[in-house]
């Protein structure tokens, strides 16, 4: 993560490292103990939850219904199968497929908020994946700015939010990356929001013959084929803009475009040949060159106004 404070101390970078690390102990499918590997251990049964588990599951689950599924916090057992079972930095291009007989099904997962526990269907993996790091650079922000920070920029693996001044007064600027070129696709301007990118290209392991990445099409339980090599969307938090830009990916083009439109979020499409495909409204963010710019922006990611 990368995180810039404005009118704050040093205290303020400790505390947002405590936070990250906590919500890392709680959500990290890859740490035995979290909580999200004690749901996924007890599936079938109720498992009481942090208030910050609980919200994160509710806020998934949302998520799918919202994107009619394209959005699924439930393709763990499809991540397994292509082999993603370990921390991306360990895998490689001779990582083998997995194995795993979870299926999906977000529609059967139930929260109880009165009585703090989320129960997934039995048989079924829950993979907090993109949404996790939205919602963390969510919460990482208004906790932040809770403790006087004038502004902050948390880049939370790639997703983005930001909310406050600048260093440098006027909007924060978000470089959005290309997939495939050194230079960005463009810059853009934000006051307060945040902004996400799904790519092919980032997070992508195996043999050339059989590449596999990391975005699942619920549809087909495999890595999403569907023209576009990046979404990047703009919403006005974290998580928003993460569960969008996945289900556009997913959506492909066309689809893609429609659901930035109904959502009322904008962004930019890029296809598989580099070319690129903005909403209708993404020259509100860049109509001028921002005056600050953060290397924060500088990973694959974007940001609102």
């Amino acid at each position: 993560m990368h995180v810039v404070v404005v009118g704050g101390s040093l205290d303020h970078l400790d505390m947002a490292r405590e936070l990250v690390d906590d919500l890392e102990r709680r959500w990290s499918r890859f740490r035995p103990d979290s909580e999200i590997s004690r749901l996924n251990d007890a599936a079938g049964r109720p498992v009481r939850v942090s208030a910050e588990t609980l919200a994160l599951v509710r806020l998934a689950v949302e998520g799918a219904q919202i994107t009619d599924g394209r959005f699924d916090p439930t393709v763990l057992g499809a991540m397994l199968r292509a082999g993603y079972d370990r921390s991306f930095e360990l895998l490689t291009d001779a990582s083998p497929n997995g194995h795993s007989v979870l299926g999906s099904g977000f529609e059967g997962i139930v929260v109880d908020e009165e009585g703090s526990t989320v129960t997934l269907p039995a048989g079924v993996g829950f993979d907090p994946g993109g949404i996790g790091k939205g919602y963390a650079a969510d919460l990482l922000v208004r906790e932040l700015l809770s403790r006087g920070a004038a502004g902050v920029c948390a880049n939370v693996g790639g997703d983005l939010r930001v909310e406050g001044e600048a260093p440098e007064g006027g909007p924060w600027a978000v470089a959005v990356q290309h997939p495939f070129r050194s230079e960005p696709v463009g810059m853009i301007g934000l006051r307060s929001g945040a902004v996400a990118t799904s790519s092919r290209v980032r997070r992508a392991w195996g043999p050339k013959e059989d590449r596999r990445h990391h975005l699942i099409d619920p549809a087909t339980g495999l890595p999403a084929r569907t023209g576009l090599a990046a979404a990047t969307v703009i919403a006005a938090e974290g998580r928003q803009a993460e569960v969008v830009a996945k289900a556009a990916f997913v959506a492909g083009l066309s689809e893609g475009l429609f659901l930035l439109a109904s959502t009322g979020t904008d962004g930019v499409l890029v296809d598989d040949r580099g070319a690129l495909y903005p909403s209708f409204g993404l020259h509100r963010f860049t109509g001028s060159r921002p005056q600050a710019t953060t290397s924060s922006a500088l990973a694959t990611a974007g940001g609102p106004r």
